[in-house]
């Protein structure tokens, strides 16, 4: 007899049996790469070697090839570093808190948003080096080594060592976590390969056994790193805030800083998640695990998360108007008013106005409607960190530093090659990774089908 449940939706249409969830995950990986996959791994690919161009160019004439300035020292390098944090943000909060508060929906997402976090942060972490200029000479200051040159140690007040400190932390963590999760599916596939493509999976796997301790110490495992990770979610884009919210410039020293960021990351990573999840969905033929249930909830925590961005805005200009300080109130009118409105107003209308749309459940379970607005939540984010950025620094506290910045060639080149990068992996992790967590679907397939035997 078949019954649907008429509590909640189901996480995994189609009836599906542990048989056909090993199927239609492992063909991916088994099967030869496909037209789509190659053409679209190509461009990535294209867009990488474009982008390196501009990344040697950078390195060989230093950084005075981007467009900074006297006034604006910092502009599209911390920009994009901060924005490919914040897209990082998603994976560790899909994987590791929804894992410790046992929401079942993240089964089928957590594998690529946990991936999507390594890349991510892998994009991030290139900025801070490249804005060395010379990172060969000089990369190693940033961190608290011993060395040759006398009692020289890295300033430990300074929230960019603070940065150093909690990102590679937060890199590692992922890390470990995202390949504790894929040994029980390299084992799978393992099991169904012959040849090389065994040898290279049963070496991935560990020699796992799917013995009832191995699965005991792997739940053990995930557990304690979920543990780890979770107060990274909060930790990490809050030392990333300090960068800006222990200065002394209008516009950036305000407490509201960590857990605006914070919230911040959640909006954009979320976004992230549901552009690459809406393609690997329809190009794999996952709609069965990949479903409407899925996209629903995420957009509900793009709504609460983009509302609290809203309302962290309108305090910003708020506390700017308490405070008295002239110089403050200005930073602030001068973001709405000045000559990069345009940025400030296209944050507003992408991160403010369009996730309010998710209010309407037709849009809310559109595909095409959440595809679009997932991309435009990103632009405004990097619209976002612009804003706070070169709007804060173009006007000094002196009429006569005042300067505009524009991006060079070189600076659209850098950011044109982190998305090489990130699509370039992410490609190559669907066509040679499950990209659904198989052993995690099964585990709740029983009580999140639409099937169920009576």
């Amino acid at each position: 007899m078949q019954v649907t449940s008429s509590v909640r939706k189901p996480l995994v249409t189609g009836g599906k049996t542990y048989h056909d969830v090993t199927h239609d995950i492992a063909r991916h990986v088994e099967n030869k790469p496909t037209k789509a996959w190659f053409l679209a791994f190509l461009a990535s690919a294209g867009t990488l070697g474009l982008g390196f161009i501009a990344i040697a160019a950078t390195l060989w004439e230093g950084i005075g090839m981007w467009g900074l300035n006297k006034t604006v020292g910092w502009a599209w390098d911390i920009t994009n570093f901060v924005w490919w944090v914040g897209i990082g943000h998603a994976g560790t909060l899909i994987s590791a808190v929804l894992l410790l508060f046992r929401q079942k929906w993240r089964t089928s997402i957590n594998r690529a948003a946990e991936a999507m976090t390594i890349f991510a942060v892998i994009c991030a972490a290139m900025f801070p080096i490249i804005h060395m200029g010379r990172p060969w000479l000089g990369a190693y200051w940033a961190l608290p080594l011993p060395n040759t040159f006398g009692s020289l140690w890295v300033n430990f007040n300074s929230p960019l060592l603070w940065d150093v400190f909690a990102i590679s932390t937060y890199f590692s963590v992922s890390l470990v976590f995202w390949y504790i999760g894929l040994i029980p599916d390299f084992a799978t596939i393992r099991d169904r390969a012959t040849g090389l493509r065994k040898t290279i999976y049963g070496a991935l796997s560990f020699g796992w056994d799917g013995a009832a301790k191995t699965w005991m110490r792997y739940e053990s495992v995930s557990l304690i790193l979920a543990g780890l990770a979770t107060p990274l979610v909060l930790s990490v884009h809050t030392i990333v805030s300090f960068d800006f919210a222990t200065s002394v410039i209008p516009g950036w020293h305000t407490t509201i800083f960590p857990p605006y960021f914070v919230a911040g990351a959640i909006f954009s990573g979320f976004a992230m998640v549901l552009t690459l999840m809406i393609i690997t969905r329809k190009v794999y033929k996952l709609e069965d695990y990949i479903t409407m249930e899925h996209i629903e909830l995420m957009n509900i925590v793009i709504i609460i998360t983009g509302s609290i961005v809203g309302i962290a805005y309108i305090t910003e200009f708020f506390i700017a108007w308490y405070s008295g300080v002239e110089a403050e109130q200005y930073a602030f009118i001068n973001r709405a008013t000045g000559p990069y409105w345009w940025a400030y107003w296209s944050m507003m209308t992408c991160n403010v106005i369009s996730p309010q749309l998710f209010w309407f459940k037709k849009i809310r379970t559109s595909i095409v409607a959440t595809f679009i607005l997932s991309l435009v939540v990103n632009i405004g984010m990097w619209f976002e960190r612009f804003v706070i950025i070169v709007t804060s620094l173009h006007r000094d506290f002196l009429p006569s530093s005042w300067a505009m910045f524009y991006p060079t060639l070189s600076d659209v080149g850098v950011y044109v090659f982190t998305f090489g990068l990130f699509f370039t992996c992410f490609f190559l992790f669907a066509k040679f990774f499950p990209v659904i967590n198989m052993a995690e679907v099964k585990s709740v397939l029983k009580s999140s089908s639409d099937k169920v035997s009576k």
